[in-house]
C-alpha cells in the first residue's frame, strides 16, 4: 500500500513537471512575434521621439510613449490570436507578474516626475540645493533587464536572459554616459533586450 502510494505521488510530481515543461516551451515558442513586436515599436517610437523632441517643441512629445503603448496592445492582441492557446499556468503567471511589476514602477516613476516637474520621461533629474541625480533612462533600462532576465530563467531560455543582462546593464551604464541621446539608448536596449531574441527564437520556429 505504502509503495502504490510512492508511486502515485511519483507520477504526479511527474505529470507536474511534463506540464510545466511543455508550458514553457509553447511560451517560449510564442515569444517570438510579439518580442519582435515590441521591440520595432519601441525603437521606432524613440527615434521618433527623439526628432520631434529636438526639433519640434521639446520634451512634450515624449507622451507619444503612452499612444505607442495603445497600439502596442492591441497589436498584441493580434498576434495572440494568431499563436497557440496556452493555457493559464505557472509559468505564465509569473511571467505576466514579472511584467506587469516592471510597467507599473517606470510608469509610476514617471508619473512622479511629472507631477512633481522635474522633467517628462525619459531623461534626467536634478533636484536643485541637492547632491540628489536621476537619469530615468538608467532606471527603465535596469527595471527592463531584471523582467527580461526572469523571463529568461522561468522559460529556462538562454538567449533572452544574456540578451536581457547585456540590455538592462548596457542600458544603465550607456544612459548616464550619453545624457544626451538617451532616445538612442532606449532604442538600443529595446534591439538587444526585444527585437533580437524575438527574431532568434522565430528564425528557430522556422526550421
Amino acid at each position: 500500500m505504502e509503495e502504490k502510494t510512492n508511486m502515485t505521488a511519483e507520477r504526479s510530481l511527474e505529470i507536474i513537471r511534463e506540464s510545466i515543461e511543455r508550458s514553457q516551451r509553447t511560451i517560449a515558442k510564442n515569444a517570438g512575434l510579439p518580442l519582435m513586436w515590441w521591440g520595432a515599436l519601441v525603437i521606432v517610437f524613440a527615434l521618433l521621439i527623439h526628432y520631434l523632441w529636438w526639433n519640434c517643441g521639446g520634451p512634450a512629445w515624449n507622451f507619444l510613449w503612452f499612444v505607442m503603448w495603445i497600439i502596442g496592445y492591441l497589436g498584441n492582441r493580434i498576434i495572440d490570436k494568431k499563436n497557440e492557446t496556452v493555457p493559464t499556468t505557472f509559468v505564465g503567471k509569473t511571467i505576466g507578474h514579472a511584467w506587469n511589476t516592471f510597467g507599473i514602477f517606470c510608469g509610476g516613476i514617471a508619473l512622479i516626475l511629472c507631477i512633481i516637474g522635474f522633467c517628462i520621461t525619459p531623461g534626467k533629474c536634478e533636484v536643485p540645493g541637492s547632491l540628489v541625480y536621476l537619469n530615468l533612462t538608467s532606471i527603465i533600462s535596469l527595471c527592463f533587464g531584471i523582467a527580461s532576465t526572469i523571463t529568461g530563467l522561468v522559460l529556462e531560455n538562454r538567449t533572452i536572459q544574456i540578451c536581457g543582462l547585456i540590455a538592462g546593464f548596457g542600458g544603465f551604464f550607456a544612459a548616464i554616459y550619453f545624457p544626451m541621446q538617451q532616445m538612442y539608448v532606449m532604442a538600443a536596449v529595446s534591439l538587444i533586450g526585444l527585437f533580437i531574441p524575438g527574431l532568434l527564437i522565430h528564425l528557430q520556429n522556422k526550421k
